[in-house]
Parts: structure tokens; C-alpha cells; sequence
């Protein structure tokens, strides 16, 4: 597995949350967070802080981490990852769209989950008020290659170290 970061800016005072729509790469056609994968020697804090700027155009010193998902797709084994998930609720610059994504304000109650991936309906709305999860989700392929999950757990917890 290796690790990957997942990072949303959040406009607490107007409860609303920017995501961006994946425009080619994997999760190409979703709305999603800002992130990817973690460099060699870079940390996951400063691998979310660089995902953000270059894919938002947006920086952020302070990142408030908010989760970690264990993903899983037996299809696909080299998929396998540990997100890291990340808050910012302070950052310089305004959001611009890149050549990956398109960044977008939503209401916290009026967010895309039907074009999202499927398991962000189980953990973000926790994370948005807040909380600290831990999952595991593990995707399969149906027999029209339709993206099910089956998630093992979500947690809330105190602290993630």
C-alpha cells in the first residue's frame, strides 16, 4: 500500500467546502479533494500543502489532519493506498482551476455525492463537522465494472497520531 493525501478547504463560518472535478487521471469525472501521492522523503502533511497548490493553486502552511482511509481494490492491487485526509480552513490565494482539476464551492447539505466516489457519503460528512474517522473500504468490480463498495468500518475518533 502506499500512502496519498487528501486535502479540503473548508469555509467554516459559510458551511461550505471546496472540491474539485477531476478532469483526467484516476477518479478522472468525479469531484474529490485535492491530493495524490506522497514523494520519496516528503512528509504527508507537506505532499497535501504541494497536491493543493498545484492542483487549487491555493497555499496553506496549516493543515488540520482529519482521517485515514484504507482503500482496497482486489481488481486492481497497485490501487491499494492509505489516504491521509486533511483540513485547511486558512489559505492564500484564490482557488484557480488546473490542468487536473476544477475547483468548485459547495453547500455542506448540498454536496455531489452521485458524482463522487462512493464512499465519501460514509466519512466526509463526518469530517466536516469536525470529527476524526479512521476507515476501510474495499471497491470490487461488478459485472458491468460499475465501482461497489463494502466498507469494513468507519470510526470517529479522538486524536490520529
Amino acid at each position: 500500500m502506499h500512502d496519498a493525501t487528501l486535502c479540503f478547504l473548508v469555509d467554516a463560518r459559510n458551511q461550505r467546502v471546496l472540491l474539485g472535478m477531476k478532469k483526467r487521471g484516476f477518479g478522472n469525472g468525479k469531484y474529490n479533494g485535492f491530493g495524490g501521492k506522497v514523494k520519496p522523503g516528503e512528509t504527508v502533511e507537506a505532499a497535501a500543502a504541494r497536491e493543493l497548490q498545484e492542483e487549487a493553486g491555493v497555499y496553506c502552511s496549516e493543515l488540520s489532519k482529519a482521517g485515514e482511509l484504507a482503500f482496497f481494490f482486489p481488481q486492481k492491487k497497485e490501487w491499494d493506498q492509505t489516504v491521509h485526509v486533511f483540513i485547511a480552513s486558512a489559505w492564500r490565494g484564490e482557488p484557480a482551476e488546473s490542468d487536473e482539476m476544477r475547483p468548485e464551492w459547495f453547500g455542506y447539505s448540498a454536496l455531489p455525492f452521485d458524482r463522487m466516489w462512493p464512499d465519501d457519503p460514509h466519512w466526509l460528512p463526518l469530517v466536516l463537522r469536525g470529527q476524526k474517522v479512521r476507515a476501510e473500504f474495499r471497491f470490487k468490480q461488478d459485472s458491468d465494472g460499475a465501482n461497489e463498495i463494502a466498507f469494513k468500518r468507519v470510526e470517529s475518533v479522538d486524536r490520529l497520531v
